[in-house]
Parts: C-alpha cells; structure tokens; sequence
C-alpha cells in the first residue's frame, strides 16, 4: 500500500456543496485535484497529495438535517491551504481564470494570504510563507 493511500497518512476534509460535478470540475482545474473513486451528483471525491476532499451535496448522507432542524450548508470559515511560492503569480493566474476572492492578500508575520471561494463559497486559503517572500 502507498502512503498516499494508507488511512493514517491521508487528511479527509468535508466539504458540503451545492453542484458536486461543477465543484468536482473546480478543484481539478483550478488547484490540480484529481477525482478518485465513484462520483454521483450527490457525491464525489478529489484527491492532491495526502488531502482527500471529500464534496457532499444535499442528496448525500452528509446533508440530511441535524436532529434539531439545522441543514448542512457550504460557506463558512473552515479551509484548507495551499501553500505557494509566489502568491502575487498565483492570484493573478486564479483571477484570470475567474476564481473569486473574499479578500485581496493580506500579510502578516508568517506570510501573505488570500481566501479563493468555490462555487459553494467554500473556502481556499492560497499562503505564502514570509521565508519565501
């Protein structure tokens, strides 16, 4: 078994979206995730490296309501990073694309960063470490 594919070296990280093949197309043309296993329109995973995430739709296990009424919904403030080396290059590219923002870069002392939304409005945090500004 590869590390990459062993349970204990890989992250899952949870996604709840609101179109799992528009977000599947997203993430693979816009950071370079590759789809693995079966997908449907309720959902889909993608893989890079180690970081397996997992896009649930509202027809997936994962978006029933919560025993008090509340429903699972995308948006909110958990991210992962990616972290690049040039991230004036890396916005710059992304907005070209036309990948939305929720901010411009903002740098502090451990680097710059910018939050890139998915089309749920999920989102990426693109980071660039101040030891290689």
């Amino acid at each position: 078994m590869s590390e990459q594919s062993h349970p204990q070296s890989q992250v899952n990280v949870r996604y709840m979206v609101e179109d799992v093949p528009q977000s599947v197309d997203w993430y693979v043309s816009h950071f370079g995730f590759a789809p693995v296993g079966p997908s449907s329109p309720a959902f889909a995973a993608v893989q890079k490296g180690p970081l397996r995430l997992l896009l649930s739709g509202k027809m997936s296990s994962a978006g029933r309501p919560m025993p008090d009424g509340r429903q699972p919904e995308p948006g909110g403030w958990i991210r992962f990073q990616v972290i690049v080396e040039d991230i004036a290059a890396e916005v710059a590219r992304l907005r070209g694309e036309g990948v939305r923002f929720r901010n411009e870069v903002v740098t502090g002392p451990g680097g710059s960063q910018i939050l890139a939304e998915d089309p749920s409005g999920n989102v990426v945090e693109i980071f660039q470490p101040a030891a290689w500004g």
